[in-house]
């Protein structure tokens, strides 16, 4: 059944280059396939909602409700007071701020396009008004924005993990080092770029005002340290602290800081149901797909293929990294996950890389797609609230990826980075 597959996938890319919606191309694909390979098609529906039958997926509509419940309470202002008492005093200190309320905001919603909408126009504003160009606002948004999906929670960590069938706590736990690592590599940008460009500073507002904001901010600030606490101390899994999450964002925006009302639970709901239908019919074709590749055993003859061909793991890896940046340079990450997962993670397993290192690696390249074109789709977000043309943000962005890549390079060269934690808490 192998030749069969491969037609058939040839022609799977064939319809998405034709412009067919990615998850109906595969849907047709896997209908093609059991239809010529004699299989009965009624098995189709049942290996779709196979794909959704599992706990952990629960975790993605519940972080993606808590992402909107945050963005609708404006928990966003807050954060960004904090971030910059705290270092908006340095040379290029707004950009610093920028990149630090991107951390931050990371540990609360896990997106990179929720973090450059969410966070985004206050952030390219607040350096607009310190003269710094429109592009290289926009830019250091848009770099920063992909350390959401780094830090946990995420939201393409927990589809990784139940697609590739890998532990989500440790996906993200091990996202925690080179999410940081991409923060200060980063703001070491800044600090280059702040001379060359004239970048000014503001006086320090002094520690009251970091007490003052951080007070203010402090119950948006302890998100983070509610989900990975949580999870370290073992009182909940990630679907859990997800649940728990949302119970913690809508008591914010209730009762601490009432920027919510009953009229907006509304448009939160519809906004997450939309988002989670997209992300649910992705998974469940993508299912579908998988299931029909693994049948045809695709995957168990490229992935020993591809061992005999190359020999070291570092090798494999230096290739997944190029393979997977020109793929995400064209493709929706969650897609070209989905897509990938079947081939690539039996051959990583087959060379003994650990399933975290991989992941984290596997993420990371896709999301720097979200920042490059012609796809870009965190660009596009940025270049709208900057109001800059996209051309002038694809050449603006450039600098902005070698920090990200130097990061993507430690992590792929020393997998203590990814692993360390996930060994230490775990075991």
């Amino acid at each position: 059944m192998i030749p069969l597959m491969v037609k058939i996938s040839g022609a799977w890319l064939v319809a998405i280059i034709a412009g067919m919606p990615l998850y109906a191309s595969m849907v047709v694909a896997a209908l093609a396939f059991l239809y010529l390979g004699g299989v009965p098609i009624t098995l189709l529906p049942q290996k779709m909602a196979g794909a959704m039958n599992s706990f952990p997926i629960v975790a993605a509509p519940l972080f993606i409700l808590m992402g909107n419940i945050l963005a609708r309470a404006q928990i966003t202002d807050r954060i960004v007071a904090f971030a910059s008492a705290v270092i908006g005093w340095v040379r290029g200190g707004y950009a610093h701020a920028s990149i630090l309320t991107s951390m931050i905001f990371a540990g609360m919603v896990g997106s990179a396009v929720a973090d450059a909408a969410g966070s985004g126009a206050i952030e390219i504003r607040a350096m607009a008004k310190a003269g710094y160009k429109p592009e290289t606002a926009a830019a250091i948004t848009a770099a920063a924005a992909t350390i959401g999906p780094i830090i946990p929670p995420s939201l393409p960590m927990v589809i990784y993990g139940v697609s590739a069938d890998a532990s989500i706590g440790r996906l993200f736990v091990g996202g925690l080092i080179p999410g940081v690592l991409m923060g200060l590599a980063l703001m070491v940008m800044v600090s280059i770029v702040a001379r060359r460009e004239g970048m000014t500073r503001k006086p320090f507002a002094g520690w009251r005002e970091v007490g003052r904001t951080f007070l203010n901010g402090s119950g948006a600030l302890m998100t983070p340290a509610l989900i990975l606490g949580g999870m370290f101390s073992g009182v909940f899994t990630p679907t859990e602290a997800a649940a728990a999450a949302c119970l913690w964002a809508l008591f914010l925006g209730f009762v601490v800081y009432r920027t919510l009302k009953l009229e907006d639970l509304g448009p939160i709901l519809v906004e997450t149901v939309e988002t989670t239908g997209l992300v649910t019919v992705l998974v469940m074709a993508a299912g579908a797909l998988g299931w029909c590749m693994s049948i045809s055993r695709l995957p168990q003859t490229l992935a020993p293929a591809i061992v005999h061909t190359i020999e070291s793991p570092l090798a494999f890896l230096v290739l997944c990294n190029v393979m997977l940046l020109v793929i995400g340079c064209f493709m929706e990450a969650l897609a070209a996950m989905l897509i990938l997962i079947p081939i690539l993670v039996p051959a990583a397993h087959s060379y003994g890389i650990d399933p975290t290192q991989f992941g984290v690696m596997v993420i990371l390249n896709l999301i720097l797609g979200t920042i490059h074109p012609p796809i870009g789709v965190v660009l596009f977000v940025v270049t709208r609230i900057a109001n800059v043309s996209f051309e002038t943000m694809s050449r603006a962005i450039l600098p902005w990826l070698i920090p990200l890549l130097v990061v993507l390079a430690a992590i792929t060269l020393w997998p203590p980075l990814t692993t360390f934690l996930p060994k230490l808490v775990f075991g």
